[in-house]
């Protein structure tokens, strides 16, 4: 239940102001259908956050040693502290050129790829390797977090 828990709170906060929210907000304004974008948002955040957790536990499963545990704390400092800086929207807002895929298409893959390398995944490759035996739970609470900071988003 813990993994639950943080991971759901860690995500949730470490999304606001993320470009992956810039996102959501874009597409809602392009496409007006809140429901399949939320949908999409969903979808794209558990295939993204499951591969990431299970990353994350299969490496700290491989490299169980102090040295590590030290280094997941590190890297979790390192997340707090790069929360605190807002993501700026790029040129590229990510959205499709043409609508031909429909708002839960172009929302699931734009989100898929604009979340690699995102703070969020980066944070769900962490606790994944905190808590190995829990991938599900973790998978469970980033995908939460998103949500909660990302439907909002959508209705503004």
């Amino acid at each position: 239940m813990e993994a639950l828990f943080t991971s759901t709170m860690i995500v949730a906060l470490a999304e606001i102001g993320d470009k992956t929210q810039l996102l959501a907000i874009l597409l809602a304004t392009k496409y007006r259908k809140p429901l399949p974008i939320i949908a999409g948002i969903f979808v794209a955040t558990i295939a993204n956050h499951f591969l990431a957790a299970l990353i994350g536990s299969q490496v700290a499963s491989l490299l169980d040693s102090a040295a590590f545990r030290y280094a997941v704390g590190a890297g979790f400092i390192a997340m707090a502290v790069w929360m605190l800086i807002p993501d700026k929207l790029d040129d590229d807002d990510g959205t499709p050129k043409d609508a031909r895929f429909g708002a839960f298409v172009a929302t699931a893959i734009a989100f898929f790829i604009v979340e690699m390398g995102d703070k969020t995944q980066v944070a769900t490759i962490a606790l994944g390797a905190q808590f190995q035996d829990a991938v599900v739970l973790v998978t469970m609470g980033t995908s939460l977090g998103m949500m909660i900071a990302n439907v909002p988003a959508v209705y503004l």
